[in-house]
């Protein structure tokens, strides 16, 4: 039996094989409060962090003065990963703490001389990408032409596993759906109607997941073959 990886919004825990490695390499260590930049808005780019401890949420900010929630980091990953060249799209990614955030900050060339030294790292970074490629074909051709109920059954069913819903608020779901509270009000209440969700303080809890599967659509569900 094979079994395809299902998309993941909340990503931690994927480096955490190289932390002694990390801690042994040129770095500085920075924290972040709650709401602080991991660096500052309208710049490509700089330091890349290997989370020790804490949650930070990754936007994209529209002209408009809308945003997009891309995807959240938790502790043992790294945000952002490394590359070599500045992106234009970049000016407008943020990367802010959601709680209390520590960090190992490497500079570029630092990480660089570790992607050439260590063939193990340099094959997760590689694998790192790959799962986010699939986030966001998943986000933009699936989800986008889903309606708001099915898209938040989908982020809730993808999100519970990691522990991702206990670090992110209703109106951060919103902003990921990029649908209204209202919508998100609607859709959650139904879920809780039906026993399969409870809410406290702004947060969700998933109480019966089967029952969630069963809501979402088949490419979100992990489906094994034969």
């Amino acid at each position: 039996m094979i079994s395809t990886n299902t998309p993941c919004y909340f990503f931690t825990g994927d480096f955490s094989a190289f932390h002694g490695y990390f801690l042994s390499r040129p770095h500085e260590a920075r924290r972040f409060a709650r709401g602080e930049f991991l660096w500052r808005p309208g710049e490509p780019f700089g330091n890349i962090h290997y989370i020790m401890s804490g949650a930070a949420r990754c936007c994209v900010e529209h002209e408009n003065g809308r945003r997009k929630i891309i995807s959240f980091h938790g502790a043992g990953t790294i945000f952002p990963v490394y590359h070599e060249r500045d992106y234009k799209i970049e000016l407008a990614v943020t990367t802010e703490a959601l709680s209390p955030v520590e960090t190992l900050a490497f500079t570029k060339s630092g990480f660089r001389a570790m992607f050439e030294e260590n063939r193990a790292l340099a094959a997760a970074v590689v694998e790192w990408y790959a799962s986010y490629v699939n986030l966001l074909l998943y986000d933009t051709a699936h989800q986008e032409y889903n309606g708001s109920f099915l898209k938040l059954c989908n982020l809730l069913y993808l999100l519970a596993p990691s522990g991702g819903l206990e670090a992110i608020t209703q109106e951060e779901l919103a902003d990921v759906l990029g649908t209204s509270r209202v919508n998100l009000t609607r859709g959650l209440a139904q879920l809780r109607s039906e026993g399969v969700v409870r809410t406290r303080r702004g947060c969700v809890e998933i109480i019966d997941r089967e029952a969630l599967a069963r809501r979402c659509s088949l490419e979100t569900v992990d489906q094994p073959d034969d």
